[in-house]
């Protein structure tokens, strides 16, 4: 090897001077979840462009079969696109086919062994032609599970039940995630989530530009719908961590939409901004589901007052994180999230949460005391309230008055409250009377397949009456 070659070896291996490195300092950014007060209120920057047209553009120039593309296919540039001009092929190429969640492969049949007899007598039973919206109505809620599937997957019973519900046609978005949420929902509503997670599985990836309109950038898919789906399809999956991703994926779209709305000046900032606060609450559920309790205290300390919002979704959501904060064992944080100010008297959300501080406690004397005051309030007020009667019962339980406890219980079903909490309370309350139980949790179980059909829900299952 002569000298030119090692000369050149050598420069070839040598070692390159890096460059001079930046010293621009860290911007700062604000998270998914926290609301751009300043963008919201119209401020000098420029205009916030969502991600959802730029998925649409995107989307427009190769049409997709199904929504199994993933993630990434959203996310391939971070630069926002202006949507495709509208073209007469793109037009005529604009419907959807939606027929893959119509298989009748992917719903499961109803057992009626999981339904206490009282429940299974025919008079009691609604019509086959009974509309979806009269069996939500009257608490039918799976015969309104099975109504949706024989409209998606166009089985029905009879000419009768075809005609009260009419096939969903699978160019029809609005009619498919309709019945969809009903199916999902109502499985949820008879504690049959397990069926659900798994029906949910066929929507695969809602983040897909497959559900976006490609003209308008619209998503297909109602709100309620798709905040659901997240976390039936965590369970479905077997993915808790699935969760917490997809409801960052809504809360980016919800901030977008925030800041859009505060440049047009309509009403519908505030919707997205309850929506946006919501999914913050939801987060920390799903980390508490993980058994990440340290990252859900975390979380949910970061979520300060102003994004929850006002008005009466600003109550629900507070005394949302109270509950979580109650679950972490946190008290103190739980009864911040719902104290009122010094000028104001103590509201009713401060009275329950205080109260149930103190059944977390162990305080159940003094919880009792606050149950009985609040309850003598709200009937001079005449308002009723099952969670305070079933929390008045416990406490009168753990201070050994049983039977006190089981009048009030009963007291509730004959008022026409049947939650499923109130029905496994009672029943567990039959169990600590006496050895012969199972002929009291069948009587209950008649005399509450006696009551008026209502919108809270009628039908029950064997688990609420633990039989």
């Amino acid at each position: 090897m002569d000298q030119s070659t090692q000369r050149n070896s050598t420069k070839g291996h040598a070692r390159t001077k890096s460059g001079v490195k930046s010293t621009r300092p860290r911007s700062s950014t604000k998270g998914p979840l926290d609301a751009d007060d300043g963008t919201v209120a119209g401020a000098a920057a420029g205009p916030v462009a969502s991600p959802i047209p730029s998925q649409a553009a995107r989307f427009s120039s190769a049409q997709a079969a199904s929504p199994r593309s993933s993630l990434n296919l959203s996310r391939a540039s971070p630069a926002p696109r202006s949507p495709a001009p509208r073209s007469p092929a793109l037009t005529a190429n604009a419907v959807k086919d939606f027929s893959f969640l119509l298989r009748p492969e992917i719903y499961h049949q109803l057992s009626p062994l999981s339904v206490p007899s009282p429940f299974r007598n025919p008079s009691l039973q609604p019509a086959p032609e009974t509309p979806i919206p009269a069996l939500l109505s009257q608490g039918h809620f799976r015969g309104a599970a099975i109504a949706a599937t024989q409209a998606l997957t166009s089985s029905p019973v009879s000419a009768v039940a075809a005609a009260a519900h009419p096939p969903a046609d699978p160019a029809d978005p609005a009619r498919v995630f309709e019945l969809l949420y009903t199916r999902l929902a109502c499985l949820c509503l008879i504690d049959a989530t397990a069926l659900a997670a798994q029906e949910a599985k066929a929507l695969e990836d809602l983040n897909s530009a497959f559900y976006l309109d490609p003209l308008t950038g619209v998503h297909l898919v109602p709100w309620e719908l798709r905040v659901l789906g997240v976390r039936l399809q965590a369970i479905g999956f077997g993915d808790p961590r699935r969760a917490v991703m997809s409801y960052y994926e809504l809360a980016r779209e919800a901030r977008a939409q925030v800041a859009k709305a505060g440049k047009a000046g309509d009403g519908e900032g505030r919707v997205w901004r309850e929506r946006l606060a919501e999914l913050g609450v939801k987060v920390a559920g799903a980390l508490i589901e993980m058994d990440d309790l340290d990252g859900a205290a975390e979380h949910l300390a970061t979520l300060g007052d102003a994004d929850v919002g006002g008005g009466d979704g600003k109550g629900r959501l507070a005394m949302s994180r109270a509950l979580l904060w109650l679950h972490l064992g946190d008290v103190e944080a739980a009864r911040r999230c719902v104290r009122s100010t010094d000028d104001e008297a103590e509201t009713t959300s401060e009275r329950i949460v205080n109260a149930l501080a103190d059944m977390a406690d162990g305080e159940y004397k003094t919880a009792l005391e606050e149950w009985l005051s609040l309850k003598s309030t709200m009937e001079d007020n005449g308002q009723h309230d099952e969670m305070v009667g079933v929390n008045l019962a416990v406490c009168l339980l753990y201070t050994g008055k049983m039977a006190e406890a089981r009048e009030v219980l009963e007291g509730l079903v004959d008022a026409g409250d049947t939650s499923h909490t109130l029905l496994f309370n009672l029943t567990t309350m039959y169990e600590l009377c006496t050895d012969r139980h199972k002929n009291l949790k069948m009587k209950l179980a008649e005399r509450v397949a006696s009551k008026k059909p209502s919108q809270l829900g009628w039908e029950k299952t064997n688990a609420d009456f633990k039989l």
